[in-house]
């Protein structure tokens, strides 16, 4: 080995441990950000509570309890195929993946259906579209909107990343040797079950807000 060539992957010991640092650092970016997000929503909340409370009774509870449940169970699903893959057991493996990307794109389909419901009554201050609110303070309500559909949407944008890398673990499962398989499992599952946290935080604080 030359003195410029990296040692990070010699063994497949440090190759794990290099894979595991990287996600783990990329995690912690997509946190931060979520984060920002998450700080700026509480302090308007506290700056305009009222109107966020009012606002936030106009979002389908039944829905958001629905897709909760949905994502809780795809996380499920996800810890089963880490297990499954921890025993070389191949084909179950794939099919805890597909079971949990099809669970992502129910997320998805009903989380489209709902967003064409509040479309529908005027609750999109999204593209020019005119936004309608009978409640009190309809400029802050608007603003409780805004940031409704900013969250759910990057929300809902990296679970799409996460069911197309499934996706493609999935098409190159065959090429892909049992310890690369193993390695790609952890990875995508600890980006999974992230976004799943994010949705965890994020459902009491959008539909939960003082009812």
């Amino acid at each position: 080995m030359s003195g410029t060539e990296s040692v990070a992957f010699d063994t497949p010991q440090r190759e794990r441990r290099a894979d595991n640092f990287a996600m783990w650092v990329f995690i912690g970016s997509e946190a931060m950000l979520f984060g920002a997000i998450f700080l700026v929503f509480l302090v308007a909340h506290i700056d305009f509570g009222p109107a966020f409370a009012a606002a936030s009774k106009h979002l389908s509870l039944p829905i958001g309890t629905l897709n909760t449940a949905v994502l809780i169970t795809s996380s499920f699903t996800m810890a089963l195929a880490h297990m499954l893959a921890l025993h070389r057991r191949w084909r179950a493996t794939v099919w805890a993946l597909a079971a949990t990307s099809a669970l992502g794109i129910c997320f998805l389909a009903v989380k489209g259906i709902e967003y064409g419901k509040e479309i529908g009554e005027g609750l999109a201050p999204l593209l020019g579209l005119p936004f309608r609110y009978a409640g009190p303070d309809p400029t802050h309500a608007e603003f409780f909107f805004g940031l409704y559909f900013a969250m759910t949407s990057l929300h809902a944008l990296h679970l799409i990343g996460g069911i197309v890398v499934i996706a493609g673990m999935v098409a190159l499962w065959r090429t892909a040797s049992p310890a690369n398989r193993l390695r790609r499992v952890v990875a995508v599952g600890l980006y999974w079950h992230f976004v799943d946290i994010i949705w965890v935080f994020m459902f009491p604080v959008l539909y939960l807000i003082n009812r």
